[in-house]
């Protein structure tokens, strides 16, 4: 019985997350109420708060299971590759591919002011916290190359996972102004930007070993 009722929460959470994700699409953020949340899961709003803290709590869990799934992707795709530029650049790309798999243009639109915003508010805040959990999970698949012979030895790991994810937004925040991000174009600058920082990044001596 247990395992029934565990299995019927699982489902419920999933309905509440659809249902203000699919709001959010069609409404935006701001525009989207937690009673209209409710209304569309078929629940209460206590019920709601069962499952999330509120609405901001339903949209943070949605990015930071896309930065997961990124994440993941590009740990297990690694050892393919036997360019570190091509690592980071797949890395990026998928960080990218899941963000708009999560959210449209539009809706990038409207909330990437607000949660990089740096404001006193909750949502920055806690996008703030997801964040550094990214950052730390960017840094660990750098010291994996660094493990590998890929990057120097001396790199400041930290320091590169800070910049590359800070980079990531600013292209990201270009590329929502247009609603058909165009994605080619976006790799290529990637390529171009991640090759110069690589020059400074690249052991001195060894290092000829593939991922």
């Amino acid at each position: 019985m247990s395992g029934l009722r565990q299995r019927q929460k699982e489902e419920r959470r999933r309905a509440i997350a659809s249902a203000a994700t699919d709001l959010f699409r069609e409404r935006g953020y701001g525009g989207t109420t937690l009673e209209e949340i409710a209304a569309r899961a078929g629940v209460s709003i206590p019920t709601i708060f069962k499952y999330f803290a509120g609405k901001q709590a339903i949209l943070l869990e949605m990015l930071a299971a896309a930065d997961r799934q990124a994440i993941m992707g590009a740990c297990l795709a690694l050892p393919e590759f036997a360019d570190p530029v091509d690592a980071l650049c797949d890395l990026e790309a998928r960080l990218m591919a899941e963000s708009f798999k999560v959210m449209p243009p539009a809706l990038w639109r409207e909330l990437l002011p607000l949660v990089l915003s740096g404001g006193d508010g909750e949502l920055p805040s806690a996008y703030c916290r997801m964040n550094d959990a990214l950052k730390a999970e960017i840094a660990a698949l750098l010291r994996d190359l660094q493990r590998r012979g890929k990057l120097g030895a001396d790199i400041d790991v930290e320091g590169i996972a800070f910049l590359f994810n800070d980079y990531s937004h600013l292209q990201m925040l270009r590329l929502v102004q247009q609603d058909e991000p165009d994605m080619a174009g976006h790799a290529k600058e990637v390529r171009r930007i991640t090759e110069i920082v690589f020059r400074g990044m690249a052991p001195q001596s060894g290092g000829s070993g593939r991922l």
